[in-house]
């Protein structure tokens, strides 16, 4: 198993600090389903500055925050303090959650839990099976196989799943674990798996010039 290694979030800055304070567009349909459910206890895991954070604390959930990087932790904290918000922040690595067994109620994991190998992979899909309670969901997203982080031949292939990404930025020399339809059904073989779909975002570089990434979004719940 590939050894865990956490964003430099040193490096984020400025306008993209300003972008990972936003939520995701996901969240809030979450929220709305997750509190129809009666779920209270919620769990953002790899919760980088906070956004989904202090959106669920604001939004009546019991909030537990969990992140690999001290340097984000402090600067999460700050903001929940700022936000006036009561979190339970934890410093810690996926592959071993510092939570009790069936303690959680629902999870989002967005652009994390790929942070690793296929042998971490499954170590963690055990850990969120574990956490959960009877019903409980987890949100979460995989780098799809066929967007073009998974193509680039010169970042170093640690197994037939897996690339260590080695671009310049807050993400070089991390894991990043790639999948299809048929690896998601077996990794989540012991949930529900209540929906998956692919998305292809489209962002311009600084040179304007046009590019994509292609993740998994899916949604499973402890039901079996």
């Amino acid at each position: 198993m590939i050894k865990s290694k956490e964003w430099d979030w040193k490096k984020v800055n400025g306008k993209q600090e300003e972008y990972w304070k936003e939520p995701s567009i996901e969240s809030f349909y979450l929220i709305n389903r997750w509190k129809k459910d009666n779920k209270k206890d919620f769990l953002d895991l790899g919760c980088g500055l906070g956004r989904h954070t202090i959106l669920f604390a604001k939004n009546g959930f019991n909030t537990r925050a969990f992140d690999l990087s001290e340097n984000a932790l402090k600067r999460a904290k700050e903001y929940a303090k700022k936000e006036q918000v009561d979190v339970e922040f934890k410093l810690g690595d996926m592959l071993n959650l510092p939570y009790d067994n069936e303690s959680i109620d629902c999870i989002l994991c967005r652009n994390v839990i790929s942070h690793t190998d296929t042998e971490g992979m499954r170590q963690i899909v055990k850990e969120l099976y574990r956490v959960l309670r009877h019903d409980g969901e987890v949100y979460l997203t995989l780098g799809s196989k066929e967007t073009w982080g998974f193509k680039q031949t010169d970042w170093p292939l640690v197994d037939p799943n897996t690339r260590v990404r080695m671009d310049e930025g807050p993400e070089k020399g991390i894991p990043h674990f790639y999948a299809d339809y048929d690896l998601i059904e077996e990794l989540f073989k012991n949930f529900n798996i209540e929906t998956i779909y692919q998305l292809e975002d489209f962002y311009k570089n600084e040179n304007e010039e046009l590019s994509s990434s292609k993740h998994y979004h899916v949604l499973i719940k402890k039901g079996k």
